[in-house]
């Protein structure tokens, strides 16, 4: 199992909207995640900054790496790239963050 943390950017003035589609998240989307082996997913919002961070765990980075490609996926990022830092492709904006400290 591998964790892996990222950043994300919302605009200002969505903060209860993403809140609200994520409360709603689709039954068939938290299915893909779950299939492609990601668990323990979580998003935090620094409201001074407006920017995400997402933590979660993966039993396979090359299985995760596959969303992408799935059109779930991209109906999703289309879903939410109205609100949020978002790539040609609609994928959200996201930065790895590195690990520097970690209390199992």
């Amino acid at each position: 199992m591998q964790r892996v943390a990222f950043k994300m950017k919302l605009f200002k003035g969505y903060e209860a909207e993403y809140q609200k589609r994520h409360d709603q998240i689709w039954p068939e989307l938290s299915a893909l995640l779950k299939e492609t082996g990601i668990s323990d997913y979580s998003i935090f919002l620094d409201e001074e900054t407006n920017s995400l961070f997402g933590v979660l765990k993966v039993t396979d980075i090359a299985l995760m790496d596959t969303l992408p490609a799935k059109a779930l996926m991209q109906k999703w990022w289309a879903y939410m790239g109205d609100i949020m830092e978002s790539n040609p492709d609609h994928s959200p904006v996201s930065l790895p963050l590195k690990e520097v400290f970690y209390l199992p």
